[in-house]
């Protein structure tokens, strides 16, 4: 009975999720990044506590492929100069702490990806933030300036 019902609220989620990834702009997509690292940390620490090490070197593992793959192969190496350095270096930091944490079977590494996940999310937020107020302006100015043409054919 409720396996059916399961089924269709993870439907749902899928959906939802390719929805949002098909209308996000590239810095939204960072931020969805890094949305999914940080819910696989916090999923693996429940069960480090449990020593339920074949889902916590699960969700620890989902943790690194997003880092690896999403967040580290996203970064444009020709453009971004030191920044981009210092991120790859940090991703690589991330994941070695992911790695220690599976091994030792402790929290406190994944802990402070947490924190450094969460920071970096925040500051990629304010510059999508800032990033779609930027559109809106010039929307707002584009169809200010149709207005004005208009009026002055009139």
């Amino acid at each position: 009975m409720f396996g059916a019902n399961n089924q269709s609220i993870n439907q749902y989620k899928k959906v939802s999720i390719e929805t949002g990834v098909a209308a996000a702009n590239p810095v939204e997509l960072i931020v969805m990044l890094y949305d999914g690292a940080i819910v696989a940390c916090y999923s693996a620490i429940p069960y480090v506590k449990k020593n339920d090490y074949s889902n916590k070197s699960e969700c620890i593992f989902k943790a690194i492929r997003i880092v690896q793959s999403g967040l580290r192969m996203s970064l444009n190496r020709e453009v971004g100069g030191e920044m981009t350095t210092n991120l790859d270096a940090l991703y690589i930091y991330m994941t070695n702490l992911l790695i220690k944490a599976n091994i030792e079977n402790r929290t406190e590494p994944i802990e402070e990806v947490i924190r450094l996940l969460t920071e970096l999310r925040g500051a990629w937020e304010a510059i999508s933030k800032t990033e779609a107020a930027n559109v809106r302006t010039a929307a707002n100015s584009a169809s200010s300036a149709n207005d004005i043409a208009y009026l002055e054919k009139v």
